[in-house]
């Protein structure tokens, strides 16, 4: 499956720590970055794929689970370390879920918004692996 767990570097020091996000870093040019916050945890989010987007998402306050769908593998990753990062390359689906209270998922973005690059129906994902 292609994804990936990246390491964010960070400046660990008695009065808290920073974590450093750099083009070094995440293995693509960030075009976008966003957040979600808020997110009741009965809630799914995501249900799509995208066809050339690459995305990290880190969470950056709280946890939440990703599982991912390849077309034949599924796979779930909990995200509650703000030091890690999960690379989403093209073409997986992902859905988050079980945000705990407080949770906030940062998303470094490979491009910006267009709408054409989803894929928000799982049969026409499934259709497009084949």
């Amino acid at each position: 499956m292609k994804i990936e767990i990246i390491d964010i570097p960070k400046i660990e020091n008695r009065l808290g720590n920073i974590a450093v996000v750099e083009n070094e870093v995440i293995p693509f040019d960030i075009k976008r970055v966003y957040y979600l916050y808020d997110i009741p945890s009965s809630s799914i989010r995501g249900g799509h794929s995208h066809k050339k987007l690459q995305q990290v998402l880190i969470a950056i306050s709280g946890s939440f689970d990703v599982v991912l769908k390849d077309g034949n593998d599924i796979k779930t990753v909990t995200l509650n370390k703000p030091d890690k990062g999960l690379l989403i390359k093209d073409n997986i689906w992902r859905e988050l879920e079980n945000f705990s209270s407080g949770a906030v998922c940062l998303v470094l973005a490979s491009a910006v918004y267009k709408e054409d690059d989803y894929i928000r129906d799982f049969d026409e994902f499934r259709m497009s692996k084949k």
